[in-house]
């Protein structure tokens, strides 16, 4: 796939945001990849008041249903790490700038796929305080809780609202440990971080590393205003307290290619591991969750030959 491919719509500007082809190959070597400027200062400001209405209570449509698993801070939770999920469907002021075609190109490229839908989008809040137990994120990596989705390519876009360093307690990625042979994974795995316990998920992460012989090189995202941190839905990630004196406000985005569907993942009980969607998503002809359902989906990017262009 070469810069060409590309939808006609992005500027020369936007093009030149693209991945080069160096870029892509330590996205595949370590796991992660920070990019230019992708948002302008305008709309990273813009999604930064749209989150505020959102916590003022703003709300363009609600879920139907309330998932299982949701994240959904309320007013009555505190002063704690507030986790918000699905605000691209519930806020149409998000939603609208979350879908920037060039985030999705630089996603495809990345993933090295033709197409890019939206997975999950979560509104994160750390509040500045250093002594916040739910301000630190313990080591994990995302396909442990998609493990109904088939595809291995699947990706997550970390979006901080401002300039975002170690002192705000940054994403950090373990360096590439997507590429790791995974040992000693068990049924808790699906199991969200917030549920585990946070010294068993740093001994997994130990454990793997030694398992492949690998160092344990933790790369703290450094990320500016209107830059986007990328990382593959098995590279380790985790993030330490805030002590800037200020909130670190950032969306997560997960990204799934085209091919992503959901599949059948039995679990040790005989259940089927199971993600939000499955209870709000439409059905596919034979009756399963449907990954691709546009009003949780929608697509960001696709290649210009599949839209007989």
């Amino acid at each position: 796939m070469t810069a060409t491919d590309y939808e006609p719509t992005l500027t020369a500007e936007e093009r030149a945001l693209l991945p080069s082809d160096d870029d892509v190959r330590h996205y595949a070597e370590h796991g992660w990849y920070l990019s230019g400027k992708v948002f302008t200062d305008d709309e990273v400001d813009a999604l930064a008041a749209a989150a505020q209405r959102y916590y003022d209570g703003e709300r363009d449509r609600r879920l139907p249903v309330r998932p299982p698993k949701l994240a959904y801070w309320e007013q009555s939770l505190g002063p704690v790490q507030r986790h918000n999920d699905y605000v691209h469907h519930e806020h149409d002021g998000l939603g609208a700038i979350l879908r920037k075609p060039l985030l999705g190109a630089v996603a495809a490229r990345l993933a090295q796929a033709d197409e890019i839908r939206v997975f999950q989008s979560t509104l994160i809040y750390k509040p500045p305080i250093s002594g916040e137990p739910s301000n630190i994120v313990p080591w994990h990596f995302d396909k442990h809780y998609w493990a109904s989705s088939s595809s291995e390519k699947m990706l997550t876009a970390f979006i901080p609202f401002h300039d975002c360093g170690e002192e705000m307690g940054t994403i950090t990625m373990v360096d590439g440990s997507h590429r790791w042979k995974e040992i000693g994974a068990d049924d808790t795995v699906v199991r969200h971080f917030a549920d585990r316990d946070r010294s068993q998920l740093e001994e997994m992460l130990a454990e793997n590393a030694a398992y492949n012989g690998a160092e344990i090189r933790k790369i703290p995202m450094v990320i500016p205003k209107g830059h986007v941190s990328f990382h593959h839905c098995r590279t380790y990630h985790g993030s330490g307290p805030n002590v800037s004196g200020r909130p670190r406000q950032a969306i997560s985005l997960h990204l799934q290619d085209g091919e992503n569907a959901w599949r059948e993942y039995p679990l040790s009980d005989g259940t089927l591991a199971a993600y939000n969607h499955d209870v709000l998503v439409r059905r596919t002809h034979d009756g399963r969750p449907d990954y691709a359902d546009p009003d949780y989906c929608p697509v960001i990017w696709r290649h210009r030959a599949q839209q007989g262009g």
